[in-house]
């Protein structure tokens, strides 16, 4: 083990590497391995894994040695830290964090495993020594027993595609060579044996490929050396699949490697000399150019690759890399401090931080071997499992409430606590990564107000909301029945202005909440009754509006009185108690009706109001026959337009152009929103009178694009 060190080891670290040999001896003293081996065997292989194929230092040494289920105790835990560090316990913190996770349903879920794993540990060599067991697990999958299957599953869908994303290629190959070994034996051992057949007759063709660019870079005087080797089983099995062809037919089962050894500073400049000496060779495809030298993988790996054409017409690829390049293509980042010699802690620290990067941003670019710092740890999200094992994706400081929301709404509103790591917890409990959550539901059980309290998803907020608006409106529509009852009771007429009285008397913003709280009996029926006789019993009731210059008219065929006064209604009628009806919103030289409400009060309505139809027909006593009355002063009326049309480029700023500038129209609000390849906006404009209003609909509908334009509410 202390042979395997990739570096020089100082007295003090081979010390504490003997100490955590004797630490981890003692306590697995009496385990042996399936085979009968001692048990430390296993810890050390891994400790040789993780320095050796990995390139991890001396102190993950030390935690690959103190790994296992016999350290998790906290008092085992306890003495480690006095006796190895704070470090060291933390990292193995990790390791038992990580062990202790369900992966049955990985394969359905493994990319959010792989963020599971990177938000629960801070020190990234968590990962890279579990990277090392693993692979050290797979070697010897006849130990394992019963356990075969799962390891197998996590090596596939979770080691592997890690050991990808940080470029340890010998790692990544061995992995999947081994599982494709252990999942289809039969076909892994018939590609090997191909491959073993077909292997002097590759040689060959190989040896007659290589020469003339051997020759070339001879001549040049470059220190060079050029290997190939042939792709792995899964790797051909891959491309069998992909190309749907059988194993003769894949013309692409090697590589050629040109490998330099030049300085850093002339890096680029040597691999495309070299490159332009293999094209003048052979015909390159310029469509498999691949310059991961400008722009090296996420993983650090730089290498430039073309795919030529030789002599009997099969394509065949070639990597142009320095040795430097080599040794991070093969090793990895570890191999790109190495190469610059013993690992100091900064470069550590950098490298460490380096494998963060790549695992949270796997997409990300590289540019000229500066490296960026990790951007954070996934510290705004948790990961918890359900019962079955399911991963969910929670927002940090997420609640039990939050959870159940996102598994349905209906377990949401019924929730009333959860077994969490199988300890019952209210629904306020806030979980943490890799919790097992199980929901508790009662059917008695609905949301209350407090719920928006517990809860930090906007999923959750949102369904909490809508079902208490729900409940609310039902419970309203009870409270609105027993209302009209005890009216009819009372023999008191037209609830509808009197409902408007009780909701500015209760200072309410709507009859939805006085129905409600009359449902929840937190208002008597008799404080109301008491209210209502005395509002009809006060003068206000009684005082009747004055009628101002009186002519006689033909009243309108749609209004269904009999021939009655017209009222002329105008800005200089101050003493007349009218108002104009927001639910048509009439404006000057509209054809309009006047309305007398229970309250003694006129209101002006349109014939076109959605209301007309309505008061005509069933109240038509209470109708007023009315008209405008001219005055001198200009009138400014509000009314609202509701425009829509194709999205044309720049319709929305003419139509407020033609609104401001044409017809110097002031617009209180506007607003317009895409929908598709068409638009649909609402302006609230200040007209004059009908006769504006309408010049101006007649202008907008000018404009290029717009097709629709109707008065609204």
């Amino acid at each position: 083990m202390l042979n395997s060190c990739n570096s020089e080891l100082y007295e003090e670290e081979k010390d504490i590497l003997k100490k955590a040999f004797d630490f981890a001896f003692q306590w697995n003293k009496d385990k042996t391995l399936p085979n009968g081996d001692p048990y430390i065997f296993h810890n050390i292989d891994v400790a040789i894994t993780a320095m050796k194929e990995i390139g991890l230092g001396p102190m993950s040494a030390v935690c690959s040695l103190l790994h296992g289920e016999e350290i998790r105790s906290e008092k085992i835990m306890i003495q480690v830290r006095d006796e190895f560090g704070e470090q060291v316990a933390g990292i193995l913190d990790g390791l038992n964090k990580i062990s202790t996770l369900r992966t049955e349903r990985i394969s359905y879920q493994s990319e959010a495993f792989r963020t599971l794993f990177l938000s629960m540990v801070n020190d990234m060599r968590v990962i890279l020594i579990k990277l090392a067991h693993r692979l050290n697990d797979i070697r010897n999958l006849d130990q394992l027993g019963e356990k075969t299957k799962a390891f197998v599953n996590e090596i596939k869908y979770l080691y592997s595609p890690i050991a990808h994303r940080l470029g340890l290629f010998n790692v990544k190959t061995e992995l999947e060579e081994r599982v494709m070994q252990y999942e289809n034996p039969e076909l892994f051992y018939s590609i090997q044996r191909k491959i073993k057949e077909t292997r002097k007759k590759r040689e060959v063709y190989i040896q007659e490929f290589i020469r003339p660019i051997y020759r070339a870079l001879f001549e040049q005087k470059y220190k060079f050396d050029i290997k190939w080797r042939t792709k792995s089983a899964p790797s051909i099995y891959a491309k069998m699949k992909r190309q749907n062809v059988e194993f003769e037919e894949v013309f692409d089962l090697f590589a050629i490697r040109i490998i330099v050894d030049t300085p850093l500073k002339k890096e680029k400049e040597v691999c495309w000399k070299v490159y332009s000496i293999v094209t003048n060779l052979y015909q390159p495809n310029p469509k498999r150019l691949r310059d991961w030298i400008s722009t090296p993988k996420a993983s650090g790996y730089e290498s430039l690759h073309t795919t030529v054409l030789e002599e009997n017409n099969k394509w065949v690829e070639v990597q142009i890399r320095t040795k430097r390049m080599d040794e991070v293509a093969e090793k990895g980042q570890a191999a790109h401090w190495q190469y610059k010699g013993i690992m100091n802690k900064k470069d550590t620290e950098d490298w460490l931080s380096q494998v963060r990067d790549i695992l949270e941003n796997p997409d990300q670019i590289l540019r000229d071997n500066v490296y960026r710092p990790s951007v954070g740890n996934h510290t705004d999200k948790i990961f918890v499992f359900t019962p079955k094992g399911d991963l969910k994706q929670l927002k940090a400081g997420a609640s039990v409430l939050d959870f159940a929301y996102e598994i349905h709404t209906d377990v949401g509103s019924s929730c009333k606590g959860a077994r969490v790591n199988n300890r019952v917890v209210p629904i306020r409990y806030i979980l943490h990564n890799g919790d097992k959550v199980d929901i508790i539901t009662a059917k008695n059980q609905k949301p209350k107000l407090d719920w928006l309290a517990y809860v930090v998803t906007e999923k959750a907020r949102t369904r909490i909301k809508r079902q208490l608006k729900e409940e609310k409106y039902a419970e309203a529509e009870i409270g609105k029945e027993m209302l009209l009852r005890k009216l009819k009771h009372w023999k008191i007429k037209s609830p509808e202005d009197l409902i408007n009285v009780l909701v500015r008397h209760y200072k309410l913003e709507t009859a939805v909440d006085l129905y409600y709280l009359i449902a929840e009996n937190k208002i008597e029926m008799a404080l109301i009754k008491k209210q209502l006789v005395d509002f009809l019993e006060s003068d206000s009731i009684r005082k009747k509006p004055e009628t101002i210059e009186v002519k006689t008219e033909e009243k309108p065929a749609t209004a269904k009185v009999e021939s009655q006064d017209i009222i002329y209604i105008g800005e200089n009628l101050k003493n007349m108690n009218y108002k104009l009806a927001k639910c048509c919103n009439p404006i000057p030289g509209d054809h309009v009706f006047g309305f007398v409400t229970t309250l003694g009060r006129l209101t002006i309505h349109r014939y076109s109001c959605p209301n007309a139809k309505n008061l005509l027909s069933k109240y038509p006593y209470r109708v007023m026959m009315v008209k405008w009355l001219k005055s001198g002063k200009t009138a400014i009326s509000t009314t609202n337009l509701k425009i829509s049309g194709t999205d044309e480029l720049g319709v929305v700023s003419a139509i407020t152009k033609t609104i401001t500038d044409d017809l110097r129209v002031n617009m209180r609000s506007i607003n317009f929103q895409k929908k598709g390849k068409h638009f649909e906006g609402r302006v609230c404009v200040m007209v004059k009178n009908h006769e504006h209003l309408d010049q101006l609909i007649a202008k907008i509908n000018l404009v290029k694009g717009v097709e629709k334009i109707i008065r609204v509410k």
